[in-house]
C-alpha cells in the first residue's frame, strides 16, 4: 500500500488490506489491556499508525472545489443569513436617517450633527478635510488604516456575540458615520472630503455590516439553539460563521489598501468613482448575483 500503486494492488487485496488493519487494531487493544512489553505495543502501534495513513490519507487540495464554495456556496449562505440582512438594515437605516438629520435643508432637527458627535469631533473633520486629498499615500498609511479598520470590525464583531451590545456598536457606528457625511456635505470641505472617502467607502462600510452579521450569528445561536444544546448550538454557528469572517477581513484589507494610496492621492476624481463603482459592483455581483438563492440552502439564523 505504502508503494502508492493502489491501482495494479486489485479490490481484492485492498479490502484483505481492512480487514488484517482491523485485526492489527484489534490486537493493540488486547495489547494494551493485557499489559504486553512495550516494544510489542510500540510495534503494533506504528503498524496500526502506518495502517491508518493509508486508508485515510487527507484529501489533497483540489481548485476547483475551492472556487465553487467560495463563489457558490458561501455567497448563497450569506445571502440567507438572516443575521445578515438584520445587521444590513441597521447600519443603513441609521446612517441614512443620521446623514439626513444633519444635512438635508429639510431636517426637522438641524442641530442634530453638532448635539450627536459634538463640536469639537466636526470643527476636526472640517480642519482634517481641508487638504486630505494631497499628501499621498504610503505603506505607513495602510499599516495604520488596517489596524484600525480591523479595530471596528473585531468590536463590531465581538460585542455582537452579546446582542444588545452589538445592536448599539452597529447602530453608533452608521449613525456616527452617517451624521458626518451629511455634516461635511453642508460645509465647503465636501470636495476634499468627498475626494477621499469615494473610493474605500464601499468596502468599508460593508465590511463593518458583516462583522456586526458574524457576532449576532454567535450570540443568537444561544437563544434560538433549533433544538440543540447550547454548546452543540454555539459550535454550529461558528462554524456558519467562518465564511462572514473571511469575507469582512478581505474587505477590511482591500478598503485599507485603498484608503492608504488612492484615498488621499490628487488623482482626479472619476478615478476614485471609477473604483468605489467597481467595488459596489463587485459586492452586488458577489452577494446577490451569486448569492441568490439556486436551491439546497435554506436560511439559517
Amino acid at each position: 500500500m505504502e508503494s502508492r500503486r493502489k491501482r495494479k494492488i486489485g479490490a481484492v487485496r485492498i479490502a484483505r488490506f481492512a480487514a488484517l488493519y482491523r485485526s492489527a487494531c484489534a490486537d493493540l487493544a488486547l495489547a494494551d489491556a493485557y499489559q504486553l512489553p512495550p516494544n510489542t505495543i510500540q510495534y503494533l502501534h506504528q503498524l496500526v499508525g502506518r495502517c491508518h495513513n493509508q486508508i485515510y490519507r487527507s484529501r489533497s487540495f483540489m481548485i476547483r472545489t475551492w472556487l465553487a464554495e467560495a463563489f457558490l456556496v458561501v455567497p448563497q449562505r450569506i445571502f440567507l443569513e438572516k443575521c445578515m440582512w438584520f445587521s444590513f438594515v441597521l447600519f443603513w437605516g441609521t446612517f441614512l436617517g443620521a446623514m439626513f438629520l444633519a444635512g438635508h435643508p429639510a431636517s426637522p432637527y438641524p442641530d442634530f450633527a453638532k448635539d450627536f458627535v459634538g463640536q469639537e469631533t466636526l470643527n476636526g473633520m472640517s480642519k482634517m478635510h481641508e487638504n486630505s486629498v494631497s499628501s499621498g499615500g504610503s505603506a505607513s498609511k495602510i499599516g495604520w488604516y488596517l489596524v484600525n479598520n480591523g479595530g471596528i470590525g473585531l468590536r463590531c464583531f465581538v460585542l455582537g456575540l452579546f446582542i444588545v451590545p452589538g445592536i448599539f456598536v452597529i447602530a453608533y457606528n452608521g449613525a456616527t458615520i452617517g451624521t458626518v457625511f451629511g455634516y461635511m456635505y453642508t460645509q465647503p470641505q465636501w470636495g476634499t472630503f468627498s475626494q477621499f472617502v469615494t473610493a474605500h467607502a464601499p468596502f468599508e462600510l460593508m465590511a463593518v455590516v458583516i462583522a456586526g452579521a458574524a457576532g449576532f450569528k454567535l450570540g443568537f445561536s444561544v437563544i434560538e439553539t433549533g433544538g440543540l444544546s447550547r454548546g452543540a448550538s454555539l459550535r454550529k454557528a461558528g462554524r456558519e460563521s467562518v465564511p462572514l469572517m473571511c469575507v469582512f477581513t478581505v474587505l477590511f484589507c482591500l478598503a485599507a489598501l485603498i484608503e492608504g494610496t488612492l484615498s488621499p492621492s490628487s488623482a482626479p476624481y472619476w478615478t476614485k468613482a471609477l473604483v468605489a463603482v467597481i467595488s459596489s459592483g463587485i459586492l452586488m455581483f458577489y452577494f446577490a448575483v451569486l448569492g441568490f438563492p439556486k436551491g439546497g440552502l435554506r436560511a439559517t439564523r
